[in-house]
């Protein structure tokens, strides 16, 4: 019942408002994160944390995050999204 909760607490911080954020972020929530790592759940909630313009510049690729945690939680979206 806890990890229904946070999926749930997830794919709602996931909505950001900003179409571009949108259409990565909320289908890895509804279709990735449950099978994700505890490690990489913890850091996609930490990513959740950002602000919206850190996000779009690290998944429009015009930089890449400073935190090794980020950028792999980053490249995992990037993936998920290009294998829809």
């Amino acid at each position: 019942m806890a990890d229904d909760i946070d999926v749930k607490r997830v794919c709602w911080h996931s909505r950001r408002g900003m179409l571009e954020l949108d259409v990565l972020l909320v289908p890895f929530a509804e279709q990735a994160y449950a099978s994700l790592a505890e490690e990489d759940k913890a850091r996609y909630r930490d990513m959740l944390e950002r602000e919206d313009p850190d996000l779009f510049s690290w998944f429009m690729e015009y930089i890449t995050p400073d935190e090794p945690d980020m950028e792999r939680i980053v490249n995992l979206v990037r993936e998920h999204a290009r294998s829809r």
